[in-house]
């Protein structure tokens, strides 16, 4: 069995203990970062201020601090709800639908 980083466990604890008011942790994966940077900034030559990570597919995007609000951006396109920070030392996760950190 694989060690889960303590991110993972404290979704999966909040999952299988009722969530604590969020019923969108099934969407909830352990992904893979998709790229090292905010996907369309890469793309469009663009600064990022933050990274947040999709926690259903592993797009990368930048927060809503940042010019492009690209995480946002992917949540409301694909309606993947979950997020977790991609910086380093942080293991917060968010949901964009109850807007509530998870």
């Amino acid at each position: 069995m694989t060690r889960m980083g303590g991110w993972v466990r404290s979704l999966m604890t909040r999952l299988f203990s009722g969530g604590g008011g969020c019923a969108h942790l099934d969407q909830a994966g352990n992904v893979e970062p998709r790229s090292n940077g905010c996907e369309e900034c890469l793309v469009a030559g663009m600064r990022w201020v933050h990274l947040r990570l999709c926690l259903s597919c592993g797009h990368v995007g930048c927060c809503n601090a940042s010019e492009g609000k690209h995480a946002f951006a992917h949540f409301e396109e694909t309606g993947h709800a979950i997020v977790r920070s991609h910086e380093p030392g942080e293991t917060w996760s968010w949901c964009w639908i109850d807007e509530i950190e998870v």
